[in-house]
This record gives C-alpha cells, structure tokens and sequence, in this order.
C-alpha cells in the first residue's frame, strides 16, 4: 500500500492511477486504523484528509475520461461493506493534503516508480 505523493498523479501511468484509488477507497473502509508501514502517517490524521487526497485521484481519473463511483464523493462513505460515518467534520484543506508528501517523500515515490520501469 503506498499514496503517491500528490504532486505525482497527473503524471501517473494509468494502472497507478487506478490502482491508488482503490487504494483510497480501502484505506476509507475497512482498511482504516490497519497497521501498514508506507501508510501508517495516513492514520495520524482525521480520515477527512483521506477524502481531501481521494478527491484529487477521483479528479484526475475524470480528467482522464474515467467515472469513479459518485458515492466516494460523499465524504462520509466507506465502501460497500463498511457503514458510513455518522458524522465527519471537515479540516481545513492543506497543500500538500499530507505534510508528509515533501521532497524527501517526493524522492522515495520516485525511486519506487523507477523500480517498476517507470520514469516521471
């Protein structure tokens, strides 16, 4: 599991793409609070920012001609199999979303790429 650094997904190939939102759309159900090393940062969070960085993906795949399921644009749904929050306040929108997409992140997401031939 990994959230690429948010500067990267309109640079993604498409399988990366695709394959972060439903990494997203886990982490919002019930793959939330499960111990992941690449993830773990995402938990220290409220769950909004999740939605804030889920958004960003969902807007890119659109831009690209995709159609993301319009109920992950609730911020309050979880998937199918997970009951939806009851109530989730907002924060306030940061840029990056996550503090933790910095430079030294941005560098780690690269060298991942390069790993599976893939050059941004």
């Amino acid at each position: 599991m990994r959230l690429w650094h948010e500067y990267m997904l309109p640079r993604l190939p498409r399988q990366q793409l695709l394959g972060q939102h439903r990494e997203c759309a886990a982490l919002r159900g019930s793959g939330w609070g499960r111990p992941h090393m690449t993830v773990n940062y995402v938990f220290t969070h409220s769950p909004y920012k999740l939605y804030q960085y889920h958004l960003l993906v969902m807007q890119e795949m659109k831009r690209r001609g995709y159609q993301p399921d319009p109920l992950w644009y609730d911020s309050l749904y979880r998937g199918k199999s997970t009951p939806a929050y009851s109530e989730l306040l907002a924060v306030t929108l940061t840029t990056p979303i996550y503090p933790e997409h910095d430079q030294h992140y941005w560098v780690e997401c690269e060298e991942n790429l390069k790993g599976k031939g893939i050059l941004i």
